[in-house]
C-alpha cells in the first residue's frame, strides 16, 4: 500500500544535515553551559542557527523530501 500525499517526515539529506548539525551545536552548548563558558555558549547558538540555514539551503539544492537529487525509497 503506498500514500502518495505522505510528506516524508523529514528522511532527506537536507533534513539529517539540518539536524544533526543542530544537535552538535546542542549539544556544545550544553557542556560549555555546564562549565560557564558564555562565549562558547553564544557561538553554539551559532551553529544551531547554521543548522537551520543548512537545512533550507540544501532544500532549495534539491536534496530536501521530492528534490530532484534525492531518490525515493518504496516503503514496504
Amino acid at each position: 500500500m503506498t500514500n502518495e500525499s505522505d510528506p516524508g517526515h523529514g528522511n532527506s539529506p537536507a533534513a539529517w544535515i539540518g539536524v544533526i548539525t543542530m544537535l552538535v551545536g546542542f549539544t556544545v552548548g550544553t557542556i560549555a553551559f555546564w562549565f560557564d563558558l558564555p562565549a562558547i555558549v553564544w557561538g553554539s547558538v551559532g551553529i544551531v542557527i547554521l543548522g537551520l540555514i543548512l537545512g533550507f539551503v540544501f532544500k532549495r539544492l534539491g536534496y530536501g523530501v521530492g528534490g530532484a537529487k534525492v531518490t525515493t525509497k518504496a516503503h514496504e
